[in-house]
């Protein structure tokens, strides 16, 4: 025998004998691990091979029969760390070859069965050994070589063996060939086998294949658990999918499966990001009455979405009722709701700041996102200066600032007017290693437009494009309207074509500024034009197109295609603006079509819009003329409450 085979004996004797500790009474080793291929105690099916290529040495016949000892003895200590050594420290010996050593090991425990007469668990801990120290082109030669021999390893075993391809990158084309050619030879996928695939698939984005997996999995006999589709769930609300979701969770149901705490958790997320926070909470109040409560992170995504919506009564709420269950809110929590006061007036960015103290009081340290809220909404209520002593704090405590904080205090310094500041910090922010981003550009581009300096704001655009930052579709607007309403119609045309000739898709809010200057100007053929590219160019006109449009026909006396409009965005779901409804009334008025003008006002005052003064006047006075006594005092009663209403809020629109 030489040398190596002997070393290699040595050391396998050792990385077995990790697998399994001393016991006081006799291990059964189970034979139900091996599928119908194993010959092992079944008559009829291909026996193991009765020949021998090469007559085994004494040595090796001693070496396989106490590993064979050694597994009739021990159970499973699984002490894996030290199995890992004892691999590690075998793969670096220089003086073996690994490929010839494994295949020599490999033959010893063929050859040498009929000398020692285990069973065939032992093969079983060879590939485990070789799989959980990811030897997995040795652990595949195992398992065809064993294949030859009419073999087939446990399904435990292949389990193994696709949880470690799942975790390799780009390793999912491989992982669904051996899960199918795994399954042509004999293996049993069990529950556990399909939860690695679908786990994987969702992983990789293929969240369409895991489900039909699911479907797979029910027709071969084998049924899918919470785990299955609870990794279906979160796959879909990752991807945003909220039909999908809600209908693999009334599948769920269906099949008697309760959804566990990742699925609740994984649903609320989803539909507090899109906006549905009222479901949300009614999944959080099923999730309760089903005794799984709801911990921090559940709370915290509640809290967030309700901020963001601008409901922070609601987000208080969750967080009064976070308290009362004793779940310690965290620093993300704070955050979520300091943003949300933030947003809200001189009086809750009070209340933000005592959460904010509150927050370094529990010894918890506001971050970067943190500071970032205040400072935007210090710069909302035109409190720059004291933005800027609290950017100063957080330069203080270390924090570095971003181009969130950055931008929120830029634009703080464009809405109160000083574009000279505001220029000076997106230069410092350049100095200090953060770049502007299209945000910066459009909202210095939006105060240089306010301010009637037209060059300066296209010079900034002229920058970003150069500087390879894309614009937005609302830098375009903001330059669009800044030319509009300079009576700059001819450069807004101008940019309107090179955004189209460069394949950049306009916005309503683009054509609408263009629409709207021409209809002040009473040139409502080009509006019309501006209005009918608009619908070629695929845009679909908004409330504020057909508003405008309605308003503009009705001045230049256009009733028909001012009625026309108003039948085609009433179909459409839109809604008139009280300014168009006074329009149109008082253009049928005119025209002396009282009945289209008295349908327009009953439908306004459904809708609960003010009227203006003239228009009360003049249907109080019709129905007095005709008779309507009663009606007349309402219009007139309604005209003062409306009016007063009107003037002290500065009218409905």
């Amino acid at each position: 025998m030489k040398r190596g085979p002997v070393i290699l004996s040595a050391y396998w004797h050792k990385v077995f004998s990790c697998y399994f500790q001393p016991s006081s009474s006799s291990v059964h080793i189970s034979f139900v691990c091996f599928s119908s291929y194993s010959s092992f105690g079944s008559p009829g099916l291909r026996s193991f091979p009765d020949y021998s290529p090469k007559k085994p040495s004494i040595r090796d016949a001693d070496f396989v029969h106490r590993i064979s000892t050694i597994i009739k003895q021990r159970r499973s200590a699984k002490d894996l760390n030290m199995a890992q050594k004892l691999f590690d420290d075998f793969w670096t010996k220089t003086i073996i070859d690994r490929n010839t050593s494994v295949s020599q090991f490999l033959e010893k425990l063929i050859y040498t069965y009929k000398d020692w007469g285990s069973n065939p668990h032992v093969f079983d801990l060879f590939f485990q050994a070789l799989v959980e120290n990811g030897h997995l082109t040795d652990a595949r030669k195992l398992f065809d070589k064993m294949l030859n021999y009419g073999l087939v390893l446990s399904v435990d075993s292949c389990n193994m063996f696709l949880s470690r391809l799942a975790k390799d990158i780009d390793g999912l084309k491989i992982l669904l060939k051996v899960f199918r050619e795994f399954s042509e030879v004999g293996i049993q996928w069990n529950s556990m086998s399909y939860n690695i695939m679908i786990h994987s698939l969702c992983q990789s984005g293929n969240v369409r294949e895991a489900h039909n997996l699911l479907f797979q999995m029910e027709l071969r006999g084998c049924f899918p658990d919470a785990v299955s589709y609870s990794t279906i769930i979160n796959g879909y609300c990752t991807q945003g999918d909220l039909q999908s979701v809600l209908k693999v969770v009334k599948n769920m149901q269906q099949k008697g499966l309760r959804p566990n705490a990742f699925t609740f958790n994984s649903v609320i997320l989803l539909l507090c990001k899109t906006g549905k926070l009222v479901d949300a909470e009614k999944v959080l109040r099923e999730m309760i009455s089903q005794g799984i409560f709801p911990d921090n992170v559940v709370y915290t995504t509640l809290i967030d979405g309700f901020s963001k919506s601008g409901n922070v009564a609601s987000a208080f709420r969750m967080y009064d009722e976070m308290r009362s269950q004793n779940i310690i809110p965290d620093s993300i929590t704070y955050t979520a709701l300091i943003r949300g006061l933030s947003q809200n007036g001189k009086v809750k960015i009070k209340v933000a700041f005592s959460l904010h103290n509150e927050m370094i009081q529990l010894g918890l340290i506001p971050n970067v996102v943190t500071y970032t809220a205040l400072v935007d909404g210090l710069c909302k209520q035109g409190e720059v200066d004291t933005a800027n002593e609290l950017l100063h704090e957080m330069c203080v405590k270390g924090l570095v600032l971003n181009i969130y904080t950055c931008n929120a205090l830029l634009n703080g310094l464009c809405k109160s007017g000083n574009i000279v500041q505001a220029v000076k910090l997106m230069k410092d922010m350049e100095v200090a290693g953060i770049l502007p981003d299209a945000f910066t550009y459009t909202t210095l581009m939006d105060a240089y437009c306010k301010s009637g300096e037209m060059a300066m704001a296209h010079q900034l655009l002229q920058d970003m494009l150069q500087r390879g930052i894309k614009p937005t579709v609302v830098t375009f607007n903001v330059l669009m309207n800044g030319f509009c309403m300079s009576g700059m119609l001819e450069d807004g045309h101008k940019l309107l074509n090179w955004m189209l000739e460069k394949g950049i898709m306009p916005n309503a809010t683009t054509y609408n500024s263009l629409i709207k200057q021409h209809c002040i100007r009473n040139d409502m053929r080009a509006a019309t034009e501006i209005y009918r590219g608009m619908c070629h160019q695929g845009v679909v006109p908004d409330e504020n197109t057909y508003n405008v449009l309605i308003r503009g026909h009705c001045k230049a006396r256009n009733m028909k295609e001012a009625w026309f409009l108003h039948k085609e965005m009433v179909e459409k779901g839109c809604n008139l603006t009280a300014e168009a409804y006074n329009a149109l009334i008082k253009g049928f008025m005119k025209r002396k079509k009282y009945m289209e003008a008295r349908e327009l006002f009953e439908e306004m005052r459904e809708k609960e819009l003010s009227a203006d003064k003239e228009i009360y006047c003049m249907f109080a006075e019709m129905n007095y003329e005709e008779g309507n006594i009663d009606l007349a005092l309402v219009l007139c009663d309604e005209a003062v409450e409306k009016c007063l209403i009107d003037n002290s809020k500065g009218g409905r629109t």
